[in-house]
């Protein structure tokens, strides 16, 4: 988890727009399976819905009103819950739930992807997301549209390009199996090929 000393530094730096920012949306390759974070089978037993990645459209074509949407949702969800740690929230240091008035980065994740499905979003486009940041896990919500891979992430108000972020990326849910999920390897330039939503 990321320390709130970080938090400062982390959202001015995803606030300015860094001359290397990739121009394009980008899609992560994934290249094999990896190892969901510990905390996340108990999740899914209890929370299938928000563990699901089922469901036809994998990219979803982003209209305006769409984009609009998810800074919307990143932006309420942000300035809603206050993050703290599993270890001061429920006593434990890794437990995924859905946050009502604090949590920690991936109860932030989980509820931004309860606020798109309740809008419609596919669970299929909608995927947890671990990477790193100066050597401390960091968990995040990627969204796969025509546009790139896009992160919602609690740091930060802005909704990015994934290889626009200062994280390192290691697995992500798996499309398709929600319980699967698949280690994340280099950018690729995105297609044109979407479905709506």
């Amino acid at each position: 988890m990321i320390v709130k000393s970080d938090v400062v530094l982390i959202a001015f730096l995803l606030s300015v727009a860094s001359p290397f920012a990739a121009q394009a949306g980008t899609a992560m390759q994934t290249k094999g399976k990896a190892f969901p974070p510990p905390a996340f089978y108990s999740f899914c037993s209890r929370q299938p819905s928000l563990c699901s990645t089922a469901g036809g459209t994998k990219v979803v074509a982003l209209r305006p009103q769409l984009s609009a949407q998810l800074n919307e949702i990143n932006l309420s969800v942000n300035s809603r819950i206050t993050e703290v740690s599993d270890r001061a929230v429920v006593g434990k240091n890794d437990d995924w739930r859905v946050p009502t008035v604090s949590g920690d980065c991936e109860d932030i994740a989980i509820l931004k992807k309860l606020e798109l499905m309740k809008r419609g979003w596919p669970a299929s486009a909608l995927l947890l997301t671990v990477a790193s940041y100066h050597g401390e896990g960091h968990t995040v919500l990627t969204v796969r549209t025509n546009e790139g891979d896009l992160v919602l992430d609690n740091l930060t108000s802005a909704v990015r390009d994934w290889s626009s972020t200062p994280y390192n990326y290691f697995a992500r849910q798996a499309q398709g199996n929600g319980r699967r999920w698949e280690r994340i390897g280099a950018a690729k330039s995105v297609g044109t090929t979407a479905t709506g939503i």
